[in-house]
C-alpha cells in the first residue's frame, strides 16, 4: 500500500483551487467505473464516493493515495490544492462529532436520572416524570444519531479510525477490528441507548436511596 510521505504536505498545502469532488467523478467515469466499483478498489463505501463527489465529505489522505494510483495521476493534480478547506472539514466534523456523542449521552443519561429520581424523591407525577425523560432522553438520542450519520459519511466506526482521521493520518479499515465494528453499525447503537438508560436510571435510583 503506498504511504504517505511527510515532504508532499507543504507543495500541496500551498495549493488553493480545487474542485476535488468533479475530479473524482471525472476520472471515475473516464475509466467507465461506477461508484461501488471504485468503492471496492479503495475499501470505502460507494455512499463515501457519492460523498466526495457531491463535495459533502473528503477523501482521508489514505484515500487520496489510493486514488491518485488507482487513476494513474498524481495527488497534486487531483486535489489541486485543495487540503485547507479538507483540513476545516475534517477539524469541523471531529469537533462535531465529539460535542454530538458527549452531549447526547449526557442528556440521555440525565433524562433517565430525573425520571427515577422524580417519582422516588420529589413525588412527581407520572405523567411530568415521563414527558420530561422522554423530552431530554429523546434529544439525547437525536444527537447521539446525528453524530453516527456524520461517521458514516467519513465511513468511521472505531475510535482509532475517528483518532486517525482528525490527525490526518490512513485509517487501517482491513483490520479486524474495523471489519467486525461495520458489520455490527445498528447493534452499536442499541447498546448505546440501552447503556445511556440503564446508567441514567442508575443515577436515579442512587440518588433516591442516600438522599430521600
Amino acid at each position: 500500500m503506498v504511504k504517505w510521505h511527510p515532504s508532499w504536505q507543504p507543495w500541496i498545502s500551498e495549493r488553493n483551487d480545487v474542485e476535488l469532488g468533479k475530479h473524482i467523478k471525472e476520472y471515475r467515469t473516464a475509466r467507465g467505473m461506477s461508484q461501488e466499483d471504485l468503492a471496492q478498489r479503495i475499501y470505502v463505501t460507494r455512499q463515501t464516493v457519492s460523498n466526495w463527489e457531491t463535495d459533502k465529505t473528503y477523501p482521508d489522505v489514505e484515500s487520496l493515495l489510493l486514488l491518485s494510483v488507482l487513476f494513474d495521476t498524481t495527488v497534486d493534480e487531483l486535489i489541486k490544492g485543495d487540503v485547507e478547506t479538507m483540513k476545516n472539514c475534517v477539524e469541523n466534523d471531529y469537533k462535531k462529532m465529539v460535542q454530538l456523542s458527549w452531549g447526547g449521552l449526557g442528556l440521555a443519561i440525565l433524562g433517565c436520572a430525573l425520571f427515577i429520581a422524580g417519582l422516588t424523591l420529589w413525588n412527581w407525577d407520572i405523567a411530568p416524570s415521563v414527558i420530561i425523560w422522554l423530552l431530554l432522553w429523546g434529544t439525547g438520542m437525536a444527537l447521539i444519531m446525528k453524530c453516527e450519520r456524520i461517521k458514516k459519511e467519513h465511513d468511521l466506526v472505531t475510535y482509532q479510525e475517528i483518532l486517525a482521521f482528525k490527525k490526518g493520518e490512513p485509517i487501517d479499515r482491513s483490520n479486524r477490528k474495523s471489519r467486525r465494528a461495520r458489520q455490527h453499525r445498528v447493534a452499536k447503537i442499541v447498546a448505546i441507548t440501552v447503556i445511556a438508560a440503564a446508567v441514567g436510571g442508575v443515577f436515579g435510583y442512587l440518588y433516591a436511596m442516600f438522599f430521600l
